[in-house]
C-alpha cells in the first residue's frame, strides 16, 4: 500500500472508509504523516479489537481516534446516514463531523470498540437475515415453489427478498470480509459464531450472481 499524500499532515480530520481488511493497514500507513492532535475517524466496519489495534497506531503517533460505526447503507441517506461514536474524543468528533454535515450521529460511550461492537452484532442479524433468504430462495427455486413460499411468508416478503438479494450480490465480498471481523467479535465474547460462518460462505457465494430474485 502506498503511504499516504503528505498534505495528510496538514488534516485537522481524517474519515477513513476501506474495507474490513484493509482497515488496520490503512492506519499504519496512516499514522507517520498525521498531524499531532488531529482526529482520525474509523468508519469501517471491523471488530472492536481491530479498532482498539487502529486506535493505538492513531494515538502513539499523536493522532486522536474516533470509533465510528456506519449503522446503514450510504445511499440514498448520504449525509443522514445514522452514526454512532465511541472514545474519548467522541464528542468532539461529533461536532466536527455535523460541520461536515452528518445530521444523524449519537454518542454512545466513552470507549473505543462500544459504537462497533453496537454494529458488528447486529450485524449478526441483518446480514445473517440477507444469506437466509438467499438459502430459501435456492432452494424454493429449485424445488419450483418459489411462488408459495413467499406467499407464505406474507406480501412484503417479494419486495424484501429482492432486496437482501441485491445486496448480496452487489456487496457480497465486502460484506463477507465484514462478517469475519463479526466473527471475531463473537469469539472475543466466548461466543461461538456458528450462524456467523454460514452467513460468510453464504455472502461470499452470492457475490455478483445472476438470477435469483423474488
Amino acid at each position: 500500500m502506498r503511504q499516504p499524500a503528505g498534505r495528510l499532515k496538514e488534516a485537522a480530520a481524517i474519515l477513513s472508509l476501506v474495507t474490513a481488511g484493509q482497515a488496520q493497514a490503512v492506519a499504519e500507513n496512516a499514522a507517520p504523516c498525521i498531524a499531532t492532535g488531529a482526529l482520525y475517524f474509523d468508519m469501517n466496519s471491523v471488530a472492536p479489537d481491530t479498532k482498539r489495534a487502529a486506535a493505538k497506531v492513531i494515538e502513539e503517533a499523536g493522532g486522536r481516534y474516533v470509533d465510528v460505526a456506519v449503522m446503514a447503507p450510504v445511499q440514498p441517506a448520504e449525509l443522514s446516514v445514522p452514526l454512532l461514536l465511541s472514545g474519548t474524543d467522541a464528542a468532539e468528533g461529533a461536532a466536527v463531523l455535523a460541520g461536515l454535515g452528518f445530521d444523524n450521529i449519537r454518542v454512545v460511550g466513552g470507549d473505543v470498540g462500544k459504537a462497533s461492537s453496537i454494529k458488528m452484532i447486529r450485524s449478526v442479524m441483518v446480514k445473517g437475515v440477507e444469506a437466509l433468504t438467499a438459502e430459501m430462495m435456492l432452494a424454493a427455486q429449485e424445488a419450483g415453489v418459489a411462488d408459495d413460499v413467499l406467499q407464505s411468508l406474507g406480501p412484503e416478503w417479494a419486495t424484501r427478498v429482492d432486496y437482501n438479494i441485491e445486496r448480496m450480490t452487489s456487496h457480497g465480498l465486502r460484506r463477507a470480509e465484514e462478517m469475519e471481523q463479526v466473527a471475531l467479535t463473537l469469539q472475543a465474547l466466548g461466543i461461538e459464531p456458528l450462524m456467523t460462518r454460514g452467513t460468510i460462505v453464504r455472502q461470499r457465494e452470492m457475490a455478483n450472481r445472476k438470477g435469483l430474485a423474488a
